[in-house]
């Protein structure tokens, strides 16, 4: 298994990581040993300690950034750093619900370029490397928010484009709606961390998506600062229009 895993390429290895990370987490919530935020907590530390064993043994001149591990200053001197959520949508993960993922990325130079998103309560995992058509746009654009707390920025673009809002759980679930023709438009202001976006964001773009601010400016990773405020993933033909309306909101 270890020689087969050296083999890969960064591709290959960000989406086998993230399927067996899934794996495991079903493995952890289908033990029945543990429910509600304890189930969270032990699918977190899980398949956190999984993905960076496998991560420092196979990539070790790389950087790395978890949700789950301490951060340290030394990944600021790498270009290339692997950028992980083990379980991103822990609420959901814990009830069993399928809007949860597991994201790996690897950002260059700041650039997520390489990205998987495992959906393992879909059996899925949207990969960088292998980009599908997207689907048809519905005529009436579909915006997925915050099953808890829709930013305020999407419920009045959604109005403004009389569009319907979608309430969903995780960062990727919502990003990966958006590839896989569930929804048009992911916006979202209320905050995040490199690792709630990272990989969605390369995974989106390689799909030909439209990832940005949402005021237009480039997402931008592997920052001494892990904070950033909003995105916006949305159809590309639609990208225009939505960021001339949050100017207009933010105005």
């Amino acid at each position: 298994m270890i020689n087969y895993a050296r083999e890969l390429d960064d591709a290959q290895l960000a989406a086998c990581l993230a399927e067996t990370a899934g794996r495991i987490l079903l493995d952890v919530r289908g033990s029945g040993l543990i429910e509600g935020k304890a189930l969270g907590k032990a699918g977190d530390e899980t398949a956190n300690q999984f993905l960076c064993h496998a991560i420092r043994h196979l990539r070790p001149d790389d950087g790395l950034l978890s949700e789950e591990c301490k951060d340290t200053e030394e990944r600021l001197s790498k270009e290339r750093v692997w950028i992980i959520d083990p379980v991103d949508g822990t609420r959901e993960y814990g009830e069993a619900r399928t809007d949860w993922a597991v994201h790996v990325a690897l950002a260059i130079d700041g650039v997520p370029t390489i990205g998987a998103v495992a959906l393992p309560g879909c059996d899925l995992v949207l990969r960088s490397d292998d980009p599908q058509t997207l689907p048809e746009p519905a005529p009436t654009p579909r915006l997925v928010v915050s099953r808890t707390r829709p930013a305020k920025e999407a419920v009045e673009v959604a109005k403004r484009l009389g569009g319907e809002l979608v309430e969903m759980g995780s960062a990727g679930a919502k990003a990966m709606a958006v590839v896989r023709g569930e929804a048009e438009i992911y916006l979202h202001s209320g905050g995040q961390f490199e690792w709630d976006s990272c990989a969605p964001a390369a995974v989106a773009a390689a799909h030909g998506l439209h990832c940005s601010r949402i005021d237009g400016s480039p997402l931008v990773y592997n920052q001494a600062d892990t904070y950033m405020p909003d995105l916006l993933i949305c159809r590309p033909e639609l990208a225009k229009r939505i960021l001339a309306e949050v100017a207009d909101i933010s105005a």
